[in-house]
């Protein structure tokens, strides 16, 4: 099974080929921008890409003016987003005039859709690469194209989706790493476009994936997380016996101090077995990210979630019962077509009942293709508005009652990140939460037991008590 879903080794020796060729085009130092839009998926993928733009010898820029290559990495999971890249993308065209050799391209999920293509193709002419989230791989490929055809290139395949292996990757940083494990969904959400862009569920070999992260920590990496659109179902596509829990264990027994997140879950193949797991490894961070989407049964159903608001609630009972301080964080959608006042009502009691750490709430957005597209609107827009403000107020309430419950606390958090902030220093708990402190640069990477000293709607701030050797 494994072999038809790796992309040949043959495949990959003709892209590094080819990163030899675009690099032997250069007569001056070159440098290339990448810039990402939406999930932690889309951030993995940017990481490989500037891995390959490194390799083909562009220098990483965040400034658009300096760029000799401009990649967008677009997500089409909500029309915000599509509109943001394209306004976005219509704003290069000045720079694109200024340095006509300038080469912009488009890339990921946005793109694998057809209409949105062609619409690329007809109104943005200064565009001239695009090609979908199956081709990433090919970047080397499609960029000597553009570069010595001199034409625009596109790539949106609509073949069997395979796993890459073995692609060069520039991390953003060195104490925290994206891992995908997984690629693809199954699960046909009636609102959600990312299997039809994304393909169908793939799963990365086990002993490649620890591998990997045991070199990430090795190299100084101290929190990991596992990515995939729905990381309970991984391995079900593969014959090896191994499953989400049983990656965990494996993982969790790489030796060495760090911490294992993962994202996304799906309630309906979220497990008792997985809870267990969580509990006994104590490399897991005790935080799980659960989208509920909706407290209404019937919406659920119409939403082809396949599990119901009792179902998530008894979950979470469970996960609380072996980790009495597990942080539970969300995603819901305000807004869903055939959403009513008293379907919404259902999801502000789920709300309150559950008491989440903190959601991230979305207004439903139309996605052509998808089934709930057909749906007609039985609510105004007015009305979806002010159902999601009622539920923002009392999620805000939620989060910093929840924060308030650690003042005082001294807490193990990581220093992930240096700031211009006057509290320079952001770290973050296991359990996910971000702490604010001042402090050394070169603490960045260590871990630190810190007292909180203030607690805010999405954050907290400290002051250090001790600092790992």
């Amino acid at each position: 099974m494994r072999e038809k879903r790796l992309v040949a080794e043959e495949e990959l020796l003709r892209q590094q080929e080819y990163m030899k060729k675009v690099r032997a085009l250069h007569t001056k130092p070159m440098y290339a921008m990448v810039d990402t839009y939406g999930c932690q998926q889309n951030e993995a993928d940017s990481e490989i890409l500037r891995g390959m733009l490194l390799e083909m010898g562009y220098e990483p820029t965040t400034d658009e003016d300096l760029a000799d290559v401009i990649l967008l990495n677009s997500c089409a999971v909500r029309e915000h987003a599509e509109m943001r890249i394209l306004g976005n993308v219509g704003a290069l065209k000045h720079g694109k005039r200024r340095k006509p050799d300038q080469v912009i391209g488009i890339c990921g999920c946005m793109v694998q859709q057809a209409h949105m293509t062609e619409k690329v193709k007809k109104s943005f002419h200064h565009v001239d690469l695009v090609f979908g989230t199956h081709a990433v791989h090919r970047l080397p490929e499609l960029l000597y194209q553009v570069l010595v055809a001199k034409k625009r290139v596109f790539a949106i395949e609509d073949t069997e989706h395979e796993i890459v292996e073995g692609l060069p990757v520039l991390r953003a940083s060195k104490t925290k790493a994206w891992v995908s494990i997984m690629y693809g969904c199954n699960n046909f959400c009636s609102y959600c476009i990312v299997p039809y862009v994304r393909g169908r569920e793939r799963s990365r070999a086990a002993d490649v994936i620890v591998a990997e992260i045991t070199a990430l920590i090795e190299d100084g990496a101290r929190d990991i997380t596992l990515l995939g659109q729905n990381v309970n179902s991984y391995g079900l596509d593969r014959d090896d016996g191994v499953n989400f829990s049983e990656l965990l264990r494996r993982l969790n027994a790489i030796p060495g101090k760090f911490r294992l997140r993962f994202m996304t879950s799906h309630p309906k193949d979220a497990s008792k077995e997985l809870f267990e797991t969580m509990a006994d490894c104590e490399k897991v961070c005790k935080h799980i990210h659960l989208p509920f989407q909706s407290g209404s049964d019937r919406v659920l159903k119409e939403m082809n979630r396949k599990y119901t608001r009792e179902h998530y609630r008894d979950l979470i009972e469970y996960a609380r019962s072996l980790m009495p301080d597990i942080a539970i964080t969300s995603d819901v959608i305000v807004g869903f077509p055939t959403e009513t006042e008293e379907d919404f009502s259902e999801t502000l009691d789920l709300i309150e009942t559950v008491g989440f750490d903190a959601l991230f709430t979305f207004l439903y957005s139309r996605r052509n293709g998808t089934p709930a597209a057909k749906l007609a609107d039985v609510s105004t827009k007015e009305e979806r508005q002010e159902r999601f403000e009622r539920l923002l107020e009392l999620q805000n309430e939620q989060s910093k009652e929840k924060n308030l419950r650690h003042l005082g606390t001294r807490i193990e958090v990581l220093i992930e990140a240096d700031t211009p902030e006057e509290k320079n220093l952001l770290a973050r708990c296991d359990d996910n939460r971000p702490v604010r402190f001042a402090g050394d640069p070169a603490l960045v990477g260590k871990f630190a037991i810190v007292e909180i000293t203030e607690c805010a709607k999405w954050s907290m701030e400290g002051t250090v008590i001790s600092i790992e050797p």
